[in-house]
């Protein structure tokens, strides 16, 4: 009889040894992304804003034995992105596996009430981060030999869903610099993709579907 993991993670494939930078990691799509990795075997570093939350995580994945390490860091600050990158090559030798723009946030409000203090936040906190870390990560993970880039778009990067059109436009754009950046730096051995998925019950998300006047406009 097949022993209860036999079909299970550590069956699949293995991230061992590998070096992953996962922005955003102490909750939702971040935080299922580097427990993933986490129990695949990578070695993980992680960020976010809030110190209690991130130390609460760290703390938690210790005792799950996890090799994760993390620092405070606002994506939105193009010094702190610089201070981040830094951080994660002095951690890594120069080198880097795996990036993943994971951080991302949400002002809903119609088109026509959006602010140009609005529009920069977005902007910055989405699209601009996941662009400049990028640029940022890219010798680190030429550096490693094969490594890989993952933005985490979203399905409304894709088809009109009532959900805010700044935050559409920066997910839009996270498709777009995918192909791109797929295309570009190919001959350096580093994959690009973006992953768009639909409604899932994050932090972020949980004020629509909480919403029935919301599901059954957008039918999910």
């Amino acid at each position: 009889m097949a022993k209860p993991d036999s079909f299970g993670k550590s069956n699949r494939w293995s991230l061992e040894g590998m070096t992953a930078l996962v922005t955003g990691g102490t909750k939702g799509l971040g935080h299922a992304v580097v427990e993933e990795f986490a129990e695949l075997g990578a070695i993980v570093y992680t960020c976010s804003r809030n110190e209690s939350e991130l130390k609460e995580c760290l703390s938690e994945w210790e005792r799950k034995g996890f090799k994760v390490s993390g620092s405070v860091c606002d994506v939105s600050s193009r010094a702190e992105r610089e201070k981040l990158m830094k951080q994660v090559s002095s951690l890594f030798n120069g080198k880097l596996n795996i990036l993943i723009n994971n951080v991302g946030t949400n002002i809903y409000k119609p088109t026509e009430e959006n602010s140009a203090e609005d529009f920069s936040f977005l902007m910055t906190t989405n699209l601009e981060s996941a662009y400049h870390l990028s640029q940022l990560a890219h010798p680190l993970l030429k550096a490693s030999g094969a490594a890989s880039i993952i933005l985490m778009s979203s399905v409304c990067g894709v088809v009109s869903v009532n959900i805010g059109s700044i935050y559409s436009i920066t997910k839009g754009g996270m498709n777009q610099l995918a192909q791109n950046v797929a295309c570009e730096w190919a001959k350096d051995n580093i994959r690009v993709n973006s992953v768009a998925p639909w409604f899932i019950r994050t932090p972020l998300a949980e004020p629509y579907l909480g919403n029935e006047k919301f599901l059954e406009e957008v039918k999910c």
